[in-house]
C-alpha cells in the first residue's frame, strides 16, 4: 500500500491480489471454525420460518452445519474481506481519490449488513411463504436441510451485494468513472 501505482506492474497487481485473498480465505477459516461452536442454536433460528427441514442423505446435517458455518464465518470474516477489498482498490487509486474511501468503507459494512437483515427478516420469510404456497395435496413440501440453508445464505449475500450497489455507484462518481450524465443515460438498462 506505501508504493504509488504507477510503481506497479501486471504481475505486482496479481501477486498482491493473491495475498489478499489468501488473507481473506484464511479470516473465512478461522471464523468459520468460531462460528461452528454456536452452529447449533443459530440453525435452530435460521430455520425458525419453515418450523422443520429433513435431511435425504447420511452426510447431509453435517454438510449442512458445514454449509452454515462457512457463511456465517464469511458473515463475522466481512470486515477482514472489506478491509482487503478496499486497500486493493485504494492502490489503485490518486491521493485525492483515496480520501473516499475512509468515508465509503465503513459505510460498505453497514449497507451489506442491512442487505443481510433485510433478507433474513423480510425477503426470506416472504419468499418462503410464496414457495409454500404451491403446496397442494399431490405436491407436499419436504424441504431438506442442506437446500434450505444454500437457499438462505444465498439470499443474504444476494441482498448484502445489491445494498451495496448505491454506495459503489457513488464511489465510482466521486472518483469520476462513472459521471450523472452517464448514469442517467443508462437509467433504463439498469432498471
Amino acid at each position: 500500500m506505501g508504493r504509488k501505482p504507477p510503481e506497479f506492474t501486471f504481475l505486482d497487481h496479481l501477486d498482491e491480489f493473491c495475498q489478499r485473498v489468501v488473507k481473506c480465505a484464511a479470516a473465512v477459516i478461522l471464523a468459520s471454525c468460531v462460528f461452528y461452536h454456536f452452529v447449533d442454536s443459530i440453525l435452530g433460528m435460521v430455520v425458525r420460518p419453515v418450523g422443520h427441514l429433513v435431511f435425504t442423505a447420511p452426510a447431509e446435517a453435517f454438510m449442512a452445519r458445514i454449509i452454515l458455518s462457512l457463511i456465517g464465518g464469511a458473515l463475522l470474516a466481512l470486515p477482514v474481506i472489506l478491509y482487503q477489498i478496499w486497500s486493493f482498490i485504494n492502490s489503485a487509486l490518486t491521493e485525492k481519490e483515496r480520501k473516499y474511501i475512509f468515508v465509503f468503507a465503513p459505510f460498505s459494512l453497514f449497507f451489506f449488513l442491512l442487505g443481510g437483515l433485510f433478507a433474513y427478516f423480510v425477503a426470506i420469510p416472504i419468499s418462503m411463504r410464496f414457495f409454500l404456497s404451491f403446496s397442494s395435496e399431490w405436491m407436499v413440501p419436504m424441504i431438506t436441510v442442506k437446500n434450505y440453508i444454500s437457499f438462505v445464505g444465498t439470499m443474504i449475500f444476494a441482498f448484502g451485494v445489491t445494498f451495496e450497489m448505491p454506495l459503489v455507484l457513488m464511489f465510482l462518481t466521486k472518483i469520476g468513472i462513472a459521471t450523472p450524465a452517464f448514469l442517467i443515460q443508462k437509467r433504463r438498462h439498469a432498471i
